[in-house]
């Protein structure tokens, strides 16, 4: 049986489905600092696409307060909480959440991801008096989670590392493939099958916050063109990928807009795909196939990229389609 304990000073607040009387009671704990010279740390959990799209105003305004605190948006991404239809499915929250200015926001796939994020949350928010929050996404979904791989605690901070890096080391062909949340085990499998079957060595990312490399980017974008007299600067992607070889392909439970807001500091062009259009009430395989982010439309995307820029032939990515078994007649999710 799992300990469970509500509490008049504060331990648990259980306040049902109200997100705006949870939002205030988050934002009163979360200003506690200031108001009563009291350091709380509150985390108000609800279904994420219950929080920007219903209560967007109140978000707004403890980003205007200086609120602190962690916000965390339970059974996120479009795909990931299946069976419930559109009502819950969740693929536009982190991209709602790039208006808020001091809102720090990620999308992390395992748990030592979410571990080192909250502690350098706590770090910034409480130690280093930042005027910052923070919006974490967080799926129902049960899998494998992985040892922290050795020197990664920056990358994951700052919005991507690479998680896995290809065996194939002599390979002709290659690809950089760039996962988020729950569809990163999508681009492992993705990955092992371009390995297996085409001869592609491809290298693992892990996107944590597309709104961190951004706002890194832009930053250094600003910097740049305020100061023309001296050596421009490269923004963390660019130095992250600059030495990189092959395609990009980046797949995730949110609508493409949102590597796309990051495309164009990559090296060469980006492949996205994304969760556009309205849920389904499916499976999660099915949902997948239907948003066209699973792993075999991964390994199409990367294929069709590789063909683009003349390293394969196209007919490679015809008999791809039918060997992954792809309908091309299929109906567009973002219009169906």
């Amino acid at each position: 049986l799992l300990y469970y304990k509500e509490a008049k000073d504060g331990q648990i607040l259980e306040e049902g489905i109200t997100e705006a009387g949870s939002m205030s009671s988050f934002i009163s704990a979360g200003t506690a600092y200031a108001t009563h010279g009291l350091n709380m740390i509150p985390f108000f959990i609800y279904y994420s696409m219950f929080g920007m799209q219903r209560i967007g105003d109140l978000v707004w305004a403890a980003g205007d307060i200086r609120c602190k605190g962690f916000l965390l948006g339970g059974t996120a991404g479009r795909t990931t909480l299946n069976g419930e239809g559109l009502q819950h499915q969740d693929g536009h929250s982190h991209l709602l959440a790039m208006s808020f200015p001091n809102l720090v926001t990620y999308d992390p796939a395992f748990a030592y991801e979410l571990a080192v994020i909250i502690r350098d949350g706590i770090r910034r928010m409480y130690e280093e008096q930042e005027n910052i929050f923070y919006y974490l996404t967080v799926m129902n979904e049960n899998y494998a989670m992985p040892p922290m791989p050795e020197g990664v605690k920056e990358g994951i901070v700052k919005g991507m590392y690479k998680f896995k890096a290809s065996k194939k080391k002599n390979a002709k062909l290659h690809a950089q493939l760039f996962g988020s949340g729950t569809i990163l085990n999508e681009v492992i499998k993705a990955a092992e099958i371009l390995e297996d079957n085409y001869k592609v060595a491809a290298d693992v990312w892990s996107v944590t916050s597309y709104k961190e490399l951004r706002r890194d980017a832009l930053d250094i974008e600003r910097r740049n063109l305020l100061n023309p007299g001296f050596k421009p600067k490269e923004s963390y992607i660019q130095k992250s990928l600059k030495n990189e070889k092959g395609v990009f392909v980046a797949s995730s439970d949110y609508v493409k807009a949102l590597p796309d807001s990051v495309s164009k500091w990559f090296p060469r062009k980006l492949y996205s795909l994304g969760t556009d259009g309205f849920g389904r009430s499916e499976g999660r395989k099915e949902l997948r196939d239907f948003f066209e982010v699973d792993a075999k439309h991964i390994v199409l995307a990367t294929l069709y990229a590789l063909a683009n820029e003349g390293s394969i032939k196209m007919t490679v990515v015809e008999k791809a389609i039918k060997d992954l078994q792809i309908n091309p007649s299929k109906l567009n999710p973002m219009v169906s």
